[in-house]
């Protein structure tokens, strides 16, 4: 509890998020009928939506300086009154513009909230990253489910995206942090970069992150078209990754202690990957959720402990920048998912996108983790 008291403002921003992008992943079906989107279109929706979230990352710094204390709160919101967009669209260019929105806003207090968890850990010796990566996956978890059952008692998406705005707006209060916290985090030029490093955190990152798309826009989709299930049952997918997303965390936040993130990351890749081709060739609804389960448990210390082993590896005097550019290239993997998922869906199948996702994520395991720990 005091891991928790130490980072109460980002943490609370971590569960707004993860709020909204698990209801987001519940809805999925019903966003893409209400579009009338095939999955090319939708995921090449979500592919422009996602420029958003970068351009947004880039601000991210200035808007933390201009709001200060206020700074989680204020993107917080702005998140909450974007998300009621997508529940409105009725067509793939509005839905578009409005997930370009959501997008924007999330991406915004993602990289204020990842930054002050950072400094934090630094402040006060703890590690607290893997925590609040957690609090985010059941947040998520929650969602989805709750997503399910509003889909299952006829409520649209913006009945439920308005519902979590008002849980949104009761966690405001517990935002707002004193921005001395980053105060030691001054901008520093390229030059006096670690470019390896960033380059090789933000690409496992950007693999965990497209590795969470796939499975979170795509999972109930690959319950309910291929394997017979109902609303409920779909949302399940996506439900059972969070709550294995947010256990494996909390289990990284004492492992961490004990085993360096690049031993961790080596073998959270290949169960992640396992996860996945047991999803994809799963016969029956209870096989596929053992698969979502399974990637759950190895995908999600792997951004935390990307985070970490970077923030280890510099100064506080570049923390805030470094924390911004490895966030930028993560999320390139929302830029990559989406397409890359619809059009291999569209050509070979679901099936076929996950195993191509599985192969990409031992990537994680046999390169990436091996070259981050000689950094």
């Amino acid at each position: 509890m005091s891991d928790l008291r130490v980072s109460r403002a980002p943490a609370a921003g971590f569960i707004v998020v993860g709020l909204y992008w698990g209801s987001f992943a519940g809805l999925v079906p019903d966003l893409k009928a209400a579009i009338g989107a095939s999955d090319g279109t939708f995921g090449l929706t979500m592919f422009f939506a996602a420029l958003g979230a970068l351009a947004a990352m880039w601000l991210a710094p200035r808007v933390d300086t201009k709001l200060g204390a206020r700074a989680l709160q204020g993107c917080a919101i702005a998140l909450g009154c974007a998300f009621l967009l997508p529940g409105l669209a009725s067509g793939p260019i509005a839905f578009t513009g409005a997930i370009l929105l959501a997008s924007a806003g999330s991406g915004s207090l993602d990289v204020i909230m990842n930054t002050r968890v950072s400094a934090l850990e630094a402040a006060s010796k703890r590690s607290l990253m893997n925590l609040n990566h957690a609090l985010f996956s059941f947040a998520y978890a929650g969602a989805a489910v709750s997503a399910g059952f509003f889909r299952e008692a006829g409520f649209g998406p913006l009945t439920v995206f308005a519902f979590v705005l008002v849980l949104n707006i009761l966690l405001l209060s517990a935002m707002y942090q004193d921005a001395a916290v980053l105060e030691d985090d001054v901008t520093v030029g390229p030059s006096r970069m670690r470019r390896p490093l960033i380059w090789l955190g933000g690409i496992i990152i950007l693999i965990a992150f497209m590795s969470e798309q796939a499975t979170e826009a795509w999972s109930a989709l690959h319950l309910e078209r291929g394997l017979g299930g109902s609303a409920a049952q779909g949302a399940l997918g996506p439900a059972i990754l969070g709550l294995t997303m947010g256990v494996g965390r909390l289990s990284g936040q004492f492992i961490s202690a004990h085993v360096r993130e690049t031993y961790v990351l080596q073998v959270a890749g290949v169960i992640a990957a396992l996860g996945l081709m047991i999803a994809a060739s799963a016969p029956s609804l209870s096989v596929a959720y053992v698969g979502f389960a399974t990637l759950g448990l190895g995908v999600s210390v792997m951004a935390p402990m990307a985070y970490s082993a970077v923030g280890k590896r510099v100064n506080n005097q570049q923390r805030a920048v470094i924390i911004t550019r490895i966030s930028v290239i993560g999320y390139m993997g929302f830029f990559i998912g989406p397409p890359l998922m619809g059009s291999l869906s569209e050509a070979f199948g679901l099936s076929i996108s996950f195993y191509t996702i599985g192969v990409i994520l031992l990537l994680v395991s046999v390169l990436l983790a091996p070259q981050l720990r000689k950094q």
